[in-house]
């Protein structure tokens, strides 16, 4: 061979072998170049036949089978859905489309795993934008595999914090004006934590108040107390902290009636009080009492938190409850309220009855996904709400001191506020190491 050939030989094998680098370490860049090209050329032939095999294909009216018969001279064939739009993105494709009469969103996500095999993509997501519109969110590679959250998000609000990814690309926010109470549950190794430790730092910095309620004596939140406003490391603490903020809760409903309004972001800016957000670690902790004579101070702590549940969000409380599993058993109170958590994260569960207890009430569907969640894939959740709805989650690694630096840099957002100021936490600064003695004694120089 002359060396022309070598050449195209070794430009082949560079570009062979860039492409399988880019499959494994780059996913975005191999679907941008192959991947996209393929599913989209797959889906443009096979779209019609696709959806005849799977059922998704309605008669035609009889006046389209008429003109179709008579003018065009064509065999009448059921229809599809007809394709409006398709989107390219770098992760997948986003593909609008219009239901016939006769076909329902429920049908296309009974077939989506149908769909998925058809056109070989990771995944297939259907999402309803309006009525007799759907989307067909395509995956083209496993993107919770290594969470990349994108630079620039297009959420935006005063209280909306970007958390995880989602298994369609999209990113998982906290928007507490819309969901204000929410629960996070997951066994022992589940990522859990990582979700909290992303939830600080985004809240860390927003202008709002951090109530953190850590009883296993602020192992996990004293780390971040140059952020918080207010620490309860015990039971005690956090009964005293609870009364404080329901004293609160009532004095900010005195302002609302003062100024004729029921939402605190309906006031003036000027009159707006700090929005607070209380996060509380493990709630066991707060419902297990070890004798009968705690049991009254177990009992008032639970109806605060239910009376916070139920009437803060107007004032501009909002509850984080975290827990490894949230059930009848704790004692009374705990099922009131959990059923005023609207928002629900459920990392990988030891049993069903734990998946139940976090989305049995919402979103049946999504139990089954929590207990497929492997052991080995830690961050991964199911995230559903009362609306129904549920997807996948994977909170990107995030080690304890670097959500402490965030917490410790945006230290300068943390208010003061008079009625918190009992529970405040002490900053703990690292000692500054004495100097070593010499190894040598100095010997004194003599003339």
């Amino acid at each position: 061979m002359d060396l022309r050939t070598w050449l195209l030989l070794a430009a082949v094998a560079v570009i062979v072998g860039g492409l399988g680098f880019a499959k494994v370490r780059a996913p975005r860049v191999y679907w941008s170049l192959v991947g996209l090209p393929l599913t989209w050329g797959r889906f443009t032939v096979t779209y019609r036949s696709t959806m005849e095999v799977c059922g998704l294909t309605v008669q035609p009216s009889g006046l389209r089978a008429f003109m179709t018969r008579n003018v065009a001279r064509r065999e009448v064939r059921p229809q599809p859905p007809k394709v409006r739009r398709v989107r390219p993105t770098s992760t997948g494709l986003r593909i609008s489309l219009r239901l016939p009469a006769g076909l329902e969103p429920a049908d296309l996500a009974a077939a989506s795993e149908r769909l998925r095999h058809a056109w070989g993509v990771r995944s297939v997501i259907v999402q309803e934008t309006r009525p007799g519109i759907v989307e067909l969110r395509m995956t083209g590679y496993d993107v919770l595999n290594r969470v990349r959250m994108p630079r620039r998000s297009k959420t935006e609000g005063p209280m909306v914090v970007p958390i995880a990814l989602r298994e369609d690309g999209s990113i998982f926010t906290r928007d507490y004006r819309k969901v204000p109470m929410a629960l996070t549950l997951g066994a022992n190794q589940s990522g859990k934590s990582m979700y909290q430790r992303n939830l600080m730092a985004g809240l860390a910095k927003l202008p709002v108040g951090l109530v953190g309620i850590d009883c296993k004596r602020g192992v996990e939140q004293s780390r971040y107390a140059p952020r918080l406003s207010a620490l309860a490391t015990t039971p005690q603490e956090a009964g005293r902290l609870l009364d404080a903020l329901v004293t609160e809760m009532e004095d900010r409903f005195d302002l609302l009636s003062l100024h004729g309004v029921s939402d605190l972001w309906d006031l003036p800016e000027q009159a707006r009080s700090v929005p607070l957000v209380v996060l509380v670690d493990e709630v066991a902790e707060l419902f297990l009492v070890a004798a009968k004579k705690d049991e009254a101070a177990r009992d008032q702590m639970v109806m605060q938190m239910v009376r916070l549940a139920q009437m803060a969000r107007a004032i501009g409380i909002y509850l984080e409850i975290c827990g490894q599993r949230f059930g009848s058993e704790l004692g009374k109170g705990a099922t009131t309220l959990r059923a005023q958590l609207t928002g629900r994260v459920v990392h990988r569960v030891n049993d069903k009855q734990t998946g139940e207890m976090g989305l049995g009430d919402i979103a049946p569907e999504a139990v089954q996904a929590v207990t497929t969640i492997p052991p080995d894939r830690p961050g991964v959740a199911v995230a559903g709400d009362s609306s129904g709805g549920w997807s996948r989650i994977r909170t990107p690694a995030m080690t304890p001191a670097e959500a402490a630096a965030i917490c410790l840099e945006f230290a300068h957002l943390t208010p003061e506020l008079a009625f918190l100021s009992p529970f405040r936490p002490v900053v703990r600064t690292e000692p500054t190491p004495e100097p070593a003695p010499p190894l040598v004694a100095p010997r004194p120089v003599t003339e």
